[in-house]
C-alpha cells in the first residue's frame, strides 16, 4: 500500500465505519503526527476505544498490521509537516533531553541503514558511478550539503564529475543540457522532498541519463523515479533534516570506489598531498 495516501485513506473510510472506528480515524486524521509514535496500547488509551478494535481498523484499512499503519503515519508526518509543526512535535516528544534522543535517533537510522541494504543494488550504483561518461549530482535545500560533499570527493576520484547548483532552478536546468546516454545524475532528496530535485532528474531521464538516487524510503518520489536507489532511513523526528544516515551511505560509496582502483586513488592523491604541503594547506 502507498502510505502517501494513508490519510485519504482514513477519510474515506469515515464515511462507512463503525462508531469505534469513526472514533479512531477522526483522532489520526487532527493528530496523525503524534498517534504516529503511539502504540496501539497507547493509542487504544487516548482514544478510548479498545486495542482489538484498533488493530483490526488497520487491517481494514488495507494494512498488514497496526505497525504498518504507525510506519504510513510517521511517512505522513516526515512528508506533510511544516517546520513549525515539526518544532512543535520535537518539544513534545524529547523534553528536556533532546540530546540524548537525537543521538540514539541517528544511532538507529545508521543501524537501519546498514540492515536494509541490499548489496546488489550497491555493487550496481558504484559500476554505474565508475563507468559513466560523466556524473552529475543533484541536491537541492538541505541535500545540497550532501550533494557537496560528495561532489568534493568524487571529484578527487574522477575528472568527470559537477555538482548542479540549484539555489535558482532554471539554472540547474542551463547546468544539464548537455546530460545524455551514457551519463549518470546521482540525487538525493529527503522529507519534506525538493520538487525541483525531481523536475532536473526527470529531464536528465529523458535525456537518457542514468539516474541513481539516495532517498530515505520506498516511498520517495525519488525511488519511484531512480534506476538504482539507496536508502538512509531518518529516525531522528526533529526539525533538523538529519543527515547522518545518507552521510554514513556516501562515506560507504566513495570508500568503495577508491577500492575498486587503488593505484587511480592512490596516484591521485601523492599529487594532492605534494600541492597541499606546497601551498600551506594544513596547519
Amino acid at each position: 500500500m502507498n502510505t502517501k495516501n494513508v490519510l485519504e485513506r482514513i477519510e474515506a473510510k469515515l464515511a462507512h465505519c463503525s462508531k469505534g472506528q469513526k472514533k479512531i480515524g477522526e483522532y489520526l486524521l487532527a493528530n496523525y503526527a503524534e498517534a504516529a509514535f503511539m502504540t496501539a496500547a497507547k493509542l487504544s488509551e487516548t482514544v478510548g476505544i479498545s486495542e482489538s478494535t484498533i488493530v483490526r481498523y488497520a487491517t481494514d484499512l488495507g494494512f498488514d498490521g497496526y505497525p504498518s499503519l504507525q510506519a504510513a503515519l510517521k511517512y505522513a508526518a516526515r512528508s506533510k509537516l511544516t517546520s513549525v509543526e515539526r518544532i512543535k512535535l520535537t518539544k513534545s516528544r524529547f523534553g528536556k533531553d533532546g540530546f540524548t534522543k537525537s543521538v540514539n535517533g541517528d544511532i538507529e537510522s545508521i543501524k537501519k541503514t546498514a540492515q536494509s541494504l541490499n548489496r546488489k543494488d550497491f555493487d550496481n550504483f558504484i559500476e554505474k558511478i565508475a563507468a559513466a561518461q560523466r556524473i552529475y549530482i543533484v541536491g537541492a535545500r538541505s541535500s545540497a550539503s550532501l550533494a557537496v560533499f560528495l561532489n568534493f570527493y568524487l571529484s578527487i576520484l574522477y575528472d568527470n564529475v559537477t555538482v548542479v547548483h540549484t539555489v535558482i532552478g532554471s539554472e540547474a536546468f542551463d547546468q544539464m543540457f548537455r546530460v545524455k546516454e551514457g551519463d549518470v545524475v546521482i540525487g538525493l532528496t529527503f522529507p519534506r522532498y525538493s520538487k525541483l530535485t525531481i523536475d532536473v532528474l526527470e529531464f536528465a531521464k529523458k535525456a537518457g541519463a542514468a539516474v541513481l538516487g539516495i532517498t530515505d524510503s520506498v516511498h520517495s518520489p525519488l525511488a519511484k523515479l531512480a534506476d538504482i536507489t539507496l536508502f538512509a532511513p531518518n529516525e531522528n523526528e526533529t526539525f533538523v533534516d538529519s543527515l547522518t544516515a545518507p552521510l554514513a551511505l556516501i562515506n560507504a560509496i566513495l570508500t568503495e570506489l577508491a577500492a575498486r582502483n587503488p593505484e587511480n586513488t592512490a596516484s591521485r592523491f601523492e599529487i594532492l598531498e605534494r600541492i597541499w604541503a606546497e601551498n600551506d594547506v594544513y596547519n
